[in-house]
């Protein structure tokens, strides 16, 4: 019989830290989220998940759940989960899934990268129900990517198969990368990255606090800047994609994260991009959606870790 149970799942990432209770079926029962705070060190910002978690749980004991899953922003050492989130400086081999199992009295723990939880919630329950081979794309304040091939999650072999955000698509002028490389998709569509650039092509030049949302909003209402941003994102991440396509194969890439709140201001020059570098018939065929799980994928992938564990974890 089938543990009825919900599961506690959280979601890092750079911009919010988001925890919920999950049932199996994948329906989020309540969740909660606070901003990531910055200019904190390890066990600070480590104190505001906790709190998070003792938010969500309302006085629920951790026996009350089937288990609890997790997805950080990478890289991370997996499946021991200690994670070093280019994006969340306060953490380096911080051992997460360690202090989780720690703070939820030994029950079942299992952490992985954002962006597979992503790609394991569309396809478990979103826009790749149904198909086989699939890619989740995150577009946040980092961009991260996670593959299902054959019906199951990739792992690779340090369990970062699918990180999109590092495939190069501009050598030689693009931006330096917080990976230390450059031109990199991350480097080109995070989110910070996009208001740098805006900014010294004078939208917003003084606000400090801008951000890639205000930016979308701006394009929307007809600002050239904005509208050039969001055209240099998408572009970004269509070249990628091309390339991922023609990797791997695909039949669906499922775009989420908070800049993809954008819609046709992101997906139409990234369709663009992606026509023109996918010649093969077979690379034809892919189709890239927005995540139908929207902002709850996350939540929703990191309980298929508990759930789905048959397809989406490998390592227990």
């Amino acid at each position: 019989m089938a543990d009825p149970r919900p599961a506690l799942a959280v979601d890092i990432g750079g911009t919010k830290l988001a925890a919920g209770l999950v049932e199996p079926a994948g329906r989020v029962l309540s969740w909660s989220v606070v901003p990531t705070p910055s200019g904190v060190d390890a066990e600070q910002l480590w104190r505001t998940l906790d709190a998070l978690i003792t938010d969500v749980l309302a006085g629920r004991d951790a026996a009350d759940l089937a288990g609890c899953g997790c997805g950080c922003g990478g890289p991370m050492k997996w499946p021991s989960g200690e994670v070093s989130p280019l994006n969340i400086p306060a953490w380096r081999d911080f051992p997460l899934r360690k202090r989780l199992t720690e703070r939820l009295h030994g029950i079942t723990v299992r952490v992985h990268n954002d962006a597979i939880c992503l790609v394991a919630a569309e396809h478990w329950r979103g826009a790749g129900r149904g198909r086989d081979n699939v890619l989740g794309v995150v577009v946040s304040t980092g961009v991260g990517g996670g593959l299902v091939l054959d019906g199951r999650l990739i792992e690779g072999a340090s369990g970062n198969a699918g990180h999109i955000g590092h495939v190069v698509v501009d050598p030689d002028t693009g931006p330096l990368c917080g990976c230390g490389g450059r031109g990199c998709a991350e480097a080109i569509a995070r989110g910070p990255a996009l208001v740098a650039w805006a900014q010294a092509e004078g939208w917003r030049p003084e606000q400090a606090d801008a951000t890639a949302k205000d930016l979308a909003t701006d394009g929307a209402l007809g600002h050239p800047v904005g509208v050039a941003a969001m055209r240099r994102a998408g572009r970004a991440l269509g070249i990628a994609i091309a390339s991922a396509t023609c990797l791997c194969d695909l039949e669906v890439v499922s775009v989420g994260g908070g800049l993809s709140q954008a819609g046709p201001l992101l997906f139409d020059p990234l369709e663009e991009a992606l026509r023109a570098h996918t010649r093969l018939g077979f690379a034809r065929q892919v189709t890239v959606v927005p995540a139908a799980l929207g902002q709850s994928a996350g939540l929703v992938g990191a309980a298929a870790l508990i759930f789905a564990a048959d397809r989406y974890w490998a390592a227990d």
